[in-house]
């Protein structure tokens, strides 16, 4: 098995410096094209399936991540919604600015969520990060302990803090959430998976110029502290 687990393109929030969770904000034109481009470096990947978030920037991006391929192979690819693979519930935060510049999240400690992230609590009203690693860890090993799926080629449509949290039981420093930073828009983990047993080919891999990446939450956190 080999799963290639996508974080999904540019969209309007991730510009302005918003917290994005289960608001349904598209693609922008931006966020289409990285995955455009994504995709047409991925075409000879023979993906079987693609698992998505149902929030329309995931999916978006899953299916131009595989459409290329689709072409490539003459066959469709099918795309299956999972409620589990949806980013961090913002609740009443979501849409709130994060930055130093436009700051409106009601919490005095939420540079937690970077320093601190598995005893982060969260919005009220949402999710916290233990929350999002329960859920996104029951997709991935049911994905990986599902006998039918052992020879297949996956892709999986997902958001930058879901990336993250579901992979930390694959990770060597488990403790280590954030591997470095919120993975780049359409960056591309492939991760294969013989005998329940993970081997990273590839960690937030970006197909298109890097000097189209850019860290939208390089200064998310209050009084100047940097993720």
């Amino acid at each position: 098995m080999i799963l290639y687990e996508i974080r999904h393109g540019e969209t309007a929030l991730n510009v302005a410096g918003k917290l994005q969770g289960w608001v349904d904000e598209p693609l922008n034109e931006s966020g289409r094209e990285l995955a455009r481009i994504t995709g047409e470096a991925l075409k000879t990947v023979p993906f079987d399936m693609v698992f998505t978030s149902p929030l329309k920037r995931a999916r978006e991006t899953g299916e131009l991540m595989t459409a290329a391929s689709q072409e490539y192979y003459g066959r469709r690819i099918p795309i299956i919604d999972d409620d589990r693979l949806k980013e961090i519930n913002w609740g009443s935060w979501d849409s709130l600015g994060c930055l130093e510049s436009n700051f409106s999240i009601p919490c005095d400690h939420f540079d937690m969520f970077y320093t601190d992230p598995f005893h982060f609590e969260g919005s009220p009203d949402g999710d916290s990060i233990a929350d999002l690693c329960e859920r996104t860890k029951d997709f991935l090993m049911e994905v990986v302990n599902n006998s039918c799926y052992q020879d297949k080629t996956i892709a999986i449509a997902t958001h930058g803090r879901a990336m993250r949290a579901m992979l930390p039981t694959f990770y060597e420093d488990k403790t280590n959430f954030w591997q470095g930073q919120v993975p780049y828009n359409c960056a591309v983990t492939i991760i294969e998976v013989k005998d329940g047993k993970p081997h990273f080919l590839a960690r937030d891999k970006i197909y298109y110029d890097s000097s189209l990446c850019f860290d939208h939450y390089k200064a998310v956190k209050k009084e100047g502290v940097r993720s």
